[in-house]
């Protein structure tokens, strides 16, 4: 579980409480003003197709900084120092892309509400059924882990009790998509991205004047870790040992392309900000402008996690005392003055918050659109399905409280997540990339390349794994194996079925399959859609140029 040292308290006074409760009364009122704009299961479940693309990439990176993102990537900079770029450069960015330029107007053009609904266009209901389930059961999962994590922190910054952090930041997430819908999320999560931002900014740079620049962390880091601990790639030659227990192959393969994709293209807490984009250039410049600061994300989280080891050396060295977890709690702790400190605070709120909405709104469409609607409750008013999902709202809340203490059998929560990750994104990943560039493949094969993917994925991790019966040094390495593991027996599940099952007519593929045209009129793109830093392509090849320049510093 997320493991904070029971002394650890941060020194807030009435200015930081004050600096808190203003920021509680704020997310409610973008609640209650978002309700206004509630009218239909459209505007409820996609704000009505309708925001703009930098609301819509703003969200989609905020909905990313959840509990993985601050106190995981900074722990991970503490334990495995620069290593933890490639979770951005080589795991985030190319997949960001790929979504953008080549995913999205699949999802868009097919009018989908859901990931999973696409999969029923394509495949059929019983891949759908499946895609659904699995989606559902994730988003509570990792609704939970933010839950839980936010919790944690509370209780030993604060001195809140365990039970009554649940409940507050549960109450106030439950207010705020329960009144205002995605809506009521998104923009929620646009003013979370600037407060996350505005904790982070000060304590780097705070962080960096107190241990002597980058100069100062480089110097005494090297000399007690060695010199690859300060760079990318030094050490990840294959049968060469380094801290994350992987090797170039595990990381471009593994953690870049299959673990990667898996994320970013089918989670659909963070493709739904994209499919509420009011126009199909706006729905792929979604996570293309995300990408741009998903870029410089590691200059907040990983340095101060860097900073955290040379400010406190004992840092993760000791059972009982400060753990790589306690990174950013201890600069806070030591470097901020009261108010800034009431501003971290909120800032670490923002973020846990924002992880767990992004997913609560996930779980309540696909639940209420392609579980409910789909094959219990068939053909009711719209109004109906919008009260339903008030209500799916409020399930998905109480059952992430519960499953949130599933993440105390796992040593931290990265390594919780990564595993969700291998298990669900990545098969759902196989069954869209051969689905959308094969038309051949059959209704069955998407289903059993779903369900042999996943299970292939289990198998690995708790029995070849967990069992010893493979060695494999750290449980990063074991995820990356599993993704790997997951994509290729799907692959050949999905190939295998195809090639003994009947496909979907030509004609029912339209606009789902790569090489395939919607029927009826193209969609027009807005007037401005097309000025040049605005065009898709070059947003996405220079995001993916910026990133690998990006590795220069740290490559020697």
């Amino acid at each position: 579980m997320l493991h904070l040292a029971e002394g650890l308290r941060l020194p807030t006074n009435g200015l930081d409480y004050t600096l808190l409760g203003i920021y509680f009364v704020v997310v409610l009122g973008i609640g209650f003003a978002a309700r206004r704009s509630v009218k239909t299961s459209l505007d409820f479940f996609l704000s009505g197709r309708s925001l703009p693309a930098w609301i819509t990439g703003l969200a989609f990176v905020a909905a990313n900084l959840g509990a993985t993102e601050i106190l995981g990537m900074a722990a991970n900079g503490a334990q495995y120092g620069v290593y933890t770029v490639h979770w951005y450069w080589v795991g985030a960015i190319p997949a960001m892309v790929f979504l953008g330029l080549v995913m999205m107007p699949f999802y868009y053009g097919s009018k989908v509400r859901s990931v999973p609904e696409f999969l029923l266009h394509r495949f059929g209901p019983s891949s759908h059924l499946l895609s659904s389930i699995i989606f559902a059961v994730s988003s509570v999962l990792i609704a939970g882990v933010n839950l839980y994590a936010l919790a944690l922190v509370l209780k030993a910054l604060l001195g809140w009790e365990l039970w009554v952090s649940i409940v507050i930041a549960g109450f106030f997430v439950l207010a705020y998509i329960t009144l205002g819908g995605l809506s009521s999320a998104i923009y929620t999560e646009v003013l979370q991205f600037f407060v996350i931002l505005a904790a982070l900014i000060p304590l780097t740079v705070v962080g960096l004047k107190r241990v002597g620049g980058w100069g100062g962390i480089s110097d005494t880091l090297s000399g007690e870790k060695g010199d690859a601990f300060m760079t990318a790639w030094d050490g990840t030659g294959i049968g060469s040992g380094n801290p994350l227990g992987a090797n170039w192959l595990t990381i471009v393969l593994g953690l870049g392309f299959v673990m990667s994709f898996g994320y970013w293209t089918t989670n659909f807490a963070e493709v739904q900000r994209a499919l509420s984009a009011k126009n199909l250039s706006a729905a792929k410049r979604t996570p293309l402008i995300a990408a741009f600061p998903k870029i410089f994300i590691p200059a907040v989280v990983v340095i101060p996690g860097l900073i955290a080891l040379v400010m406190e050396p004992t840092l993760g060295k000791t059972k009982d005392g400060l753990q790589y977890n306690d990174a950013i709690p201890v600069l806070m702790r030591d470097l901020l003055p009261n108010g800034v400190l009431g501003i971290a605070v909120t800032g670490l709120l923002a973020a846990f918050m924002a992880g767990m909405a992004a997913n609560i709104s996930s779980f309540n469409t696909v639940f209420t659109n392609d579980i409910y609607a789909a094959y219990l409750k068939k053909d009711r008013p719209d109004e109906h399905y919008v009260q339903t999902a008030r209500w799916v709202t409020v399930v998905g809340v109480l059952i992430g409280m519960g499953t949130a203490f599933i993440a105390s059998s796992f040593s931290n929560i990265m390594n919780y997540l990564q595993t969700l990750f291998s298990f669900f994104n990545v098969p759902l990943f196989v069954v869209f990339i051969i689905g959308m560039f094969w038309k051949k493949t059959t209704p069955a094969a998407g289903f059993w390349g779903l369900l042999s993917g996943t299970v292939a994925a289990m198998v690995n991790y708790f029995w070849f794994y967990k069992q010893g019966v493979i060695d494999i040094p750290t449980d990063q390495g074991a995820n990356f194996v599993s993704s790997i593991v997951a994509f290729v027996v799907g692959s050949v599940v999905m190939v295998a079925v195809t090639l003994f099952t009947k496909s979907k007519p030509a004609e029912e593929l339209a606009g789902l399959v790569y090489g395939t045209s919607s029927p009826g009129a193209p969609e027009l793109p807005e007037k401005g859609d097309d000025v040049w830093y605005r065009k898709p392509a070059l947003l996405g090849w220079g995001a993916m140029i910026l990133a690998a320049l990006c590795y220069i510093p740290f490559s020697f």
